[in-house]
């Protein structure tokens, strides 16, 4: 796996293009449909739970009172969904025990 910062939907196919040998297109779709189902998943039950990986929620955000900080000028932030992840065990152990190593 590379050592990037941000992963694209382009890295994930590149990756299983080279595991596996599926054509490059195919890895791409593939890629895409999983990330459709997630999203669909979320705007229809708001949870998705991916076994041994994490599940994403959404998650409502009250309005609040937000400040430019160059002007400080203050102004309404309104209310607002966002998508939560919670790593699940696993991937928390397996990331504690990278870090243990370094």
């Amino acid at each position: 796996m590379t050592n990037l910062n941000n992963i694209t939907r382009f890295h994930i196919a590149d990756s299983i293009h080279n595991e596996f040998g599926l054509p490059k297109k195919d890895c791409i779709e593939l890629v895409s449909d999983i990330i459709d189902i997630i999203v669909e998943g979320l705007q229809n039950s708001g949870k998705v739970k991916i076994h041994n990986f994490g599940t994403f929620i959404i998650k409502n955000k009250k309005s609040r009172i937000g400040r430019n900080p160059k002007t400080k000028e203050e102004f309404v932030i309104g209310e607002r969904k966002v998508i939560s992840f919670k790593p699940s065990k696993n991937v928390l152990r397996y990331l504690n025990s990278i870090n243990a190593k370094e």
